[in-house]
């Protein structure tokens, strides 16, 4: 049970090794400016190695739960799946349901773990093994590995060093954990906390805030649902962007926008800039900020951020 490129690996390796009756998955959704339905990333996996795929609305719907009681799985993998297991499903197995999670738990249980490792600054995060239980990943921990979160990862490149060592890590265990040689260990509650799925509005830029932060919040938010603040009353995407800082008086300059180094920038809260390396106007591609500054003469004239 997966569904974003996150899951594909696991899927992968999981098919080099054991035999696989099913793929559950997310039903395709509009995606693209043109809103195009579009497969889970999963499914594209899933059907390109033959095995069958069920997409429901919601797993716990009768007919997901008849084709699921017919598949008989021993074992239940799940990955960025996207919805709760009920006990019903959690029971089916008589291994029961493992999750190969995004996060060293306790620390970011729930569904966006890197994005929110990278949003509070987190010098490492990883992967974790778990037995499921009813709770939002409470479960049990059969194994974790740790990564360091580089100065400049994005969530969408700490997911593509993430994918393949949560496929390393799930086939070195497996067989363990089925032979019964590994017993799932308790989490701790020390430490604790929980990563909620995204909406969109976290993307907006509150530039009463560091400029650190907004930096972390641009990398957390690439390349979903992407960080942006508003531009002549149209979201201006921000794809990337730096700190800097200079001696300024002591007065508030929070939303102050400026040039600097040929850039677009804006004073946070802390009065030290977020320099705007890349850009996306509404309606347009990306592009360079100096590019970007070519077509926005105005940028610099108030402090107003309009």
């Amino acid at each position: 049970m997966g569904s974003p490129y996150f899951a594909v690996p696991i899927l992968e390796a999981l098919a080099r090794h054991y035999q696989l009756v099913g793929v559950v998955t997310q039903p395709d959704r509009p995606a693209g400016r043109s809103r195009n339905l579009a497969p889970p990333a999963v499914k594209v996996a899933a059907l390109r190695l033959g095995i069958p795929v069920m997409q429901p609305e919601k797993i716990r719907l009768p007919a997901a739960m008849t084709q699921l009681q017919a598949w008989a799985p021993d074992l239940i993998v799940v990955a960025a799946f996207g919805q709760i297991l009920r006990p019903a499903v959690l029971d089916l197995p008589r291994f029961g349901c493992i999750n190969v999670h995004g996060s060293l738990l306790p620390r970011g249980r729930g569904a966006a773990p890197i994005q929110a490792a990278i949003l509070n600054g987190d010098e490492k995060t990883g992967i974790t093994v778990m037995k499921m239980d009813p709770g939002v990943d409470t479960g049990p921990i059969l194994s974790q590995r740790a990564l360091p979160i580089a100065p400049g990862d994005t969530s969408g490149s700490l997911f593509a060093r993430m994918a393949p060592l949560g496929a390393e890590l799930l086939i070195e265990n497996l067989p363990r954990y089925l032979s019964g040689n590994l017993v799932p260990q308790p989490q701790p509650e020390a430490g604790a906390t929980y990563a909620p799925m995204l909406k969109k509005e976290d993307g907006i830029l509150d530039f009463n805030q560091p400029a650190s932060a907004l930096e972390r919040r641009v990398r957390a938010m690439n390349p979903w649902p992407g960080a942006f603040f508003e531009w002549h009353g149209q979201p201006l995407k921000v794809h990337k962007g730096h700190c800097a800082s200079e001696l300024t008086a002591m007065i508030q300059l929070a939303g102050k926008r400026l040039i600097y180094d040929g850039l677009p920038a804006i004073y946070g809260g802390d009065n030290t800039m977020l320099v705007l390396d890349e850009v996306q106007p509404a309606g347009k591609k990306s592009l360079p900020g100096k590019a970007f500054l070519a077509g926005a003469r105005d940028w610099s004239i108030t402090n107003n951020g309009e």
